[in-house]
């Protein structure tokens, strides 16, 4: 991709947010000279993002890093994808108002195994390095670590606001959640890179404490690309599995285009600029075109979830996507193909559920059952105990089908 030096800063700056001005501006500033810089001296940046393998899967909003990281990628710059084996033990305590449980390094060291394998669906596996930050982290001296404790106050950390509500609510705030910070910025200092890339929620430990502890330490202080949080399909709160507004990269095809067409018409700014491959003329036309009236939202929205779809699985996909779902939710016509299920003698609906992988618990298909959301041909089947005994089409939520053979 060919950019001149302005056209980089806007397409890199896109999705950012700082919560003030000054610091934006700051920021812009500095990344447009390290990017002068870069090109007399012929070389690339050096740009970082860190993952805690907390959990083994990843959704949409845990893509918005990693789709700047594969846009300095695509300049020609040298990108750094951190797996956090040593920050998963401790948990980042940044979008947090209560105590993250600690994992062991036999969970932190599973969950590392598949989390790179899944950023590789967006970044360029032959030009990302991975690195452990076990390797660096678990070198340090205590007498090193009073060196870096040694920047930071107490009331730095107290009047953040996840420590601020658990200091007022009198619960317990355990010192070695106060590490992370430290942690973090010694990543940016060992890897000695240009350009740090995070969420909103991480906005003092890179802001203050990465820049802060580079300078310390002799280095130039990186540039912090500090993005948006990417609402969940309800638009509001931040994207969460465990608030079932998450949409999960590790689905298909079309359950990922039919969750996209039901995020709520303001969040479509939101997405376009976080989550597509779309340079900055493009998210503009797109949301021109949206203000103006003359792109329908609904035919917005369409276009949107194919962009987003098409990045993950290619153009053909998200074109069978996009007719699965226009033949289901704007002709009402049940998908022409669908997997097949044998039933098993004395099968009820929830087992059914379950053993096809419908609902990932028993509590989870009554909940879907007495929400009226399980249907056979059609009709809508209310008793969890239920024995099907013939065969039919078997229709789960909104997008979910199975063609049941007895």
């Amino acid at each position: 991709m060919k950019m001149n030096i302005e056209e980089q800063v806007a397409y890199l700056m896109q999705g950012t947010e700082y919560g003030d001005a000054t610091i934006q501006q700051t920021m812009t500033d500095e990344l447009r000279q390290r990017l002068i810089e870069a090109e007399k001296e012929g070389r690339p940046l050096r740009v970082y993002c860190g993952y805690d393998p907390r959990k083994p899967d990843l959704h949409l909003g845990h893509t918005v890093t990693m789709r700047k990281l594969r846009q300095f990628q695509e300049l020609g710059h040298e990108v750094i994808f951190v797996v956090g084996t040593y920050t998963s033990l401790i948990g980042d305590p940044s979008d947090k108002d209560v105590l993250r449980p600690r994992l062991s390094p036999e969970e932190v060291e599973e969950n590392a195994r598949t989390y790179a394998e899944q950023a590789f669906r967006i970044l360029d596996r032959e030009k990302t390095q991975v690195r452990y930050n076990a390797e660096w982290l678990a070198g340090l001296s205590f007498a090193q670590l009073i060196q870096l404790a040694s920047n930071f106050t107490v009331q730095q950390f107290l009047t953040r606001e996840n420590f601020k509500l658990r200091w007022e609510r009198a619960e317990a705030i355990y010192l070695h959640e106060l590490f992370y910070s430290l942690m973090q910025g010694y990543d940016a200092y060992y890897l000695n890179v240009d350009v740090q890339v995070g969420g909103t929620d991480q906005f003092f430990n890179i802001v203050t404490a990465s820049r802060k502890l580079m300078s310390f330490l002799g280095r130039k202080p990186n540039v912090a690309v500090i993005l948006s949080i990417l609402p969940g399909t309800d638009g509001v709160v931040k994207m969460s599995k465990s608030l079932g507004n998450h949409i999960p990269i590790s689905t298909d095809a079309v359950d990922m285009y039919g969750k996209v067409m039901s995020i709520p018409d303001m969040a479509m700014g939101q997405y376009a600029r976080l989550v597509t491959r779309w340079t900055p003329d493009l998210v503009a036309a797109f949301e021109a075109g949206l203000k103006s009236g003359e792109m329908h939202p609904r035919d917005a929205k369409m276009r949107l979830a194919h962009e987003i779809v098409a990045s993950f699985y290619g153009e053909e996909d998200a074109d069978q996507a996009q007719e699965a779902f226009v033949r289901l939710f704007q002709q009402r016509q049940v998908p022409e193909e669908m997997p097949e299920f044998r039933l098993q003698p004395g099968q009820t609906v929830l087992d059914l559920l379950i053993t096809a992988g419908l609902v990932a618990s028993k509590s989870e298909g009554r909940r879907l059952i007495a929400q009226r959301g399980v249907r056979l041909d059609g009709e809508v089947l209310e008793d969890a105990t239920f024995v099907l005994t013939r065969g039919g089409v078997l229709q789960v939520g909104k997008r979910h089908f199975l063609r049941l053979v007895s």
